[in-house]
């Protein structure tokens, strides 16, 4: 039966549950608040990444975060501050910062990213978003000291088990893969499992695809308000109008959990905010890379090289810290020493903000307490990533037919 749904969020999740979802029949409102052209989902590696197996929320996170709290162009940076929602959040990060909750998660990660690159290659195939930028040649973890390569070493064996394709390469396989530009490194795990695309090329193209299809998008509109009755969203209230939907997902990114808190949900999150810096001329790089010691992600995207990275919560703001954009350029500089990024793609480095749940897993599910409210979001990094098999999930939750996998691991309201 078709629904009259809304969606509060444009981003990557959002979008792709328009796309699920007017697959299956509904009518599809989507409502943003931005243009559409900026954030998260414009300025982040593009990655499709099975091989990131290991949540955000693992052991010594917290411990590494507090070291580097007052170095403000340290990869993951905590801003100092007195916020009880961030104190709430942080006990439950380290909470679920356990061995055996990391374990418990790897699988779950695992199977949910497979997902979403298969739903990714579906989505080039069936030719709806015309042609768009869609490679599988793996991902190099580049790394310079012992300790990175015993590290990344613990995580490619847990990844080879699982049967991701994963491989060691040497100095000179490493310049055999990558002859066109000189790398300081003593080698890479190559993870073959994983692809990459362009996001300021793929968002567009959904975009346009969705208005093709009769799913409504509406930009520069805020939700104000949400009108409860009887347990059910009976009204949403924007800047502009009011909607009366049949169902409602809330895909807000890291602005979910202020939304949330309107409808009296406690939805532990933060926005970590993310830098990229764009190459717009020949760099020589070919293959999509971290900078393990630098903590730098690198991609060889249409028309550019990207080179994004750091973990910063400093609550919800749109504001360029600068000393952390000339972090990301210094540590692009340690590996790939015959690049120089000059000052005028330093200043035109953008930042986007990802929604942070305390376990490193995404809400995905029905509210508990709200009948016609399902949430997509809490993706951390991997929110790109996975995006379609989210979008995929929700039409399915919607449509209470069986999901692609279990998502108990998802359930927006679980204890931490």
């Amino acid at each position: 039966m078709s629904k009259n749904i809304v969606i509060i969020g444009g981003g990557i999740v959002g979008l792709s549950s328009a796309y699920f979802l007017q697959k299956e029949g509904h009518q599809v409102t989507v409502i943003d608040k931005s243009d559409i052209s900026s954030g998260a989902s414009f300025v982040n590696a593009g990655y499709l990444t099975p091989s990131h197996i290991i949540p955000m929320a693992s052991p010594g996170k917290i411990t590494q975060g507090i070291k580097w709290m007052f170095n403000s162009s340290s990869p993951f940076y905590m801003k100092p501050r007195w916020d009880t929602d961030f104190f709430k959040w942080s006990w439950y990060f380290h909470k679920s910062s356990t061995n055996a909750k990391v374990e418990k998660a790897i699988p779950v990660i695992k199977d949910i990213n497979i997902l979403s690159r298969d739903l990714f290659e579906g989505i080039k195939a069936s030719g709806d978003l015309g042609d768009f930028q869609l490679e599988r040649k793996g991902l190099l973890m580049l790394y310079q000291t012992q300790k990175s390569y015993d590290h990344e070493m613990e995580v490619a064996e847990k990844a080879s088990f699982l049967g991701l394709e994963v491989r060691e390469l040497n100095q000179s396989q490493l310049a055999e893969m990558e002859p066109n530009i000189a790398i300081d490194a003593k080698g890479a795990i190559h993870y073959e499992c994983d692809g990459h695309t362009t996001p300021t090329e793929f968002m567009p193209k959904m975009l346009q695809y969705l208005k093709n299809a009769g799913v409504t998008i509406k930009t520069n509109e805020e939700v104000l308000d949400v009108v409860i009755k009887a347990n059910k969203i009976n009204e949403v209230r924007t800047s502009k109008q009011v909607y009366s939907p049949d169902e409602i997902v809330l895909a807000a990114g890291s602005w979910s959990g202020q939304l949330s808190k309107k409808l009296n949900i406690k939805l532990p999150l933060q926005a970590g905010k993310g830098y990229r810096i764009n190459v717009s001329r020949p760099t020589g790089i070919s293959m999509p890379a971290v900078l393990m010691e630098s903590s730098i992600a690198v991609t060889p995207m249409n028309g550019f090289t990207r080179f994004a990275g750091t973990m910063e919560f400093s609550g919800i703001n749109t504001y360029i810290r600068k000393e952390r954009v000339a972090a990301i350029a210094a540590g692009a500089k340690k590996f790939y020493t015959e690049l120089e990024i000059t000052n005028e793609e330093i200043a035109d480095a953008k930042t986007g903000m990802r929604p942070v749940s305390p376990d490193g897993l995404p809400y995905i599910g029905k509210s508990k307490d709200v009948e016609n409210l399902t949430f997509a979001t809490g993706h951390a990094m991997m929110g790109w990533s996975l995006g379609p098999a989210t979008g995929k999930l929700i039409a399915e939750i919607i449509d209470d037919t069986k999901t692609s996998m279990n998502i108990v691991a998802f359930n927006p309201q679980r204890k931490f």
